[in-house]
């Protein structure tokens, strides 16, 4: 049986999790960018014939999501301490306080993370989470 997941988040962990396992039989399309009827049958066809189809926008987020991941061995030792740090869902404050370091200091090295990382500062993505999900991810450096 095929899957047919309409969703609200072009979040790419969504997607990640539906393919993890394979395609064959499953699409992830987002609701707002279904355009017409004839673009939702069409992946549902797609899918009923064992196909699959994942909305354009989710696969930019999981090619930017991989590219991050990729990026990780740029960062020093210091650097991925904060992140781990970061992963734990610690503050600045915390994380200075962990690492026994200036929140300044903290403040430098996660500005840093985000910038060897390509993570732009935009409203379209949380940059420190973004940097976490690098750090969670199954080839994490």
């Amino acid at each position: 049986m095929g899957v047919v997941v309409l969703s609200q988040f072009s979040d790419a962990l969504f997607a990640f999790e539906l393919f993890k396992h394979g395609t064959e039989g499953f699409a992830y399309l987002l609701k707002d960018r279904v355009g017409d009827l004839d673009e939702l049958l069409g992946a549902i066809r797609a899918v009923a014939s064992g196909g699959s189809v994942i909305d354009p926008k989710v696969v930019e987020g999981l090619l930017a999501r991989r590219d991050v991941r990729g990026q990780q061995e740029a960062l020093t030792a210091r650097e991925r301490d904060v992140l781990r740090e970061m992963a734990h869902g610690r503050t600045n404050s915390a994380i200075a306080r962990a690492l026994h370091l200036s929140i300044s200091s903290v403040e430098k090295h996660v500005n840093s993370i985000f910038t060897k990382l390509g993570l732009e500062n935009s409203g379209d993505v949380h940059r420190r989470v973004a940097a976490v999900l690098a750090y969670l991810g199954p080839d994490p450096s």
